[in-house]
């Protein structure tokens, strides 16, 4: 007598799962689509840049060919340029960190 109760509980708790499992997928379907935005390199500046922390700031892998170095850098500068509100500090960083990716520097290039 038990087991045609708890078969019938089993399969309102299935149904009732199920139900809200299609609500939730609806729900997460009809959601507007979110904007990735580009995280840039946020942290401090060593003494001698490496071409570690040049692929951070300019936001590419350490072994990115020069169109895409150029690429970034481009977009980069185009958000730091002094001409536009930036920093004349940044705006060095960004063509040292150019620099080094490109293998045109002997050392810290930076004029700060």
């Amino acid at each position: 007598m038990a087991t045609p109760f708890i078969a019938g509980l089993a399969v309102a708790a299935a149904a009732l799962a199920g139900r809200y499992g299609i609500q939730a997928w609806q729900a997460f379907k009809a959601r507007p689509p979110t904007a990735k935005m580009r995280r840039f390199y946020d942290g401090g500046f060593q003494p001698t840049m490496t071409k570690r922390e040049a692929a951070l700031i300019l936001g590419v892998r350490e072994n990115a060919p020069a169109d895409k170095v150029k690429e970034a850098h481009r977009k980069v500068m185009v958000a730091n340029h002094p001409d536009a509100g930036g920093s004349h500090y940044l705006a060095s960083k960004i063509n040292e960190a150019k620099d080094v990716m490109l293998g045109k520097t002997k050392g810290s290039g930076s004029a700060f």
